[in-house]
């Protein structure tokens, strides 16, 4: 599976990451212990919600989509 998901910063709540991996477990840890050079300065993070998905073409797109203008917006009102 490959999973695309939403975290929200703990220390500052305005800022959010959508990213997407394998292995959601592992990927939530790198992101808290600072391995990750776009989310560490924000550090610690809250997975907010994900999304698994078998195919990982789909997984990108969904994900770029997030990334988007309108994806933001959807984002927004659904999972924020």
């Amino acid at each position: 599976m490959t999973y695309v998901y939403l975290l929200q910063s703990l220390s500052r709540p305005a800022e959010r990451y959508v990213g997407m991996t394998q292995d959601l477990r592992q990927r939530l840890v790198a992101h808290n212990a600072g391995r990750s050079r776009h989310t560490s300065k924000f550090a610690p993070w809250s997975l907010v919600t994900y999304v698994a998905l078998s195919d990982p073409a789909k997984a990108r797109a969904l994900e770029s989509y997030l990334k988007s203008g309108s994806g933001k917006a959807f984002a927004a009102r659904h999972f924020w």
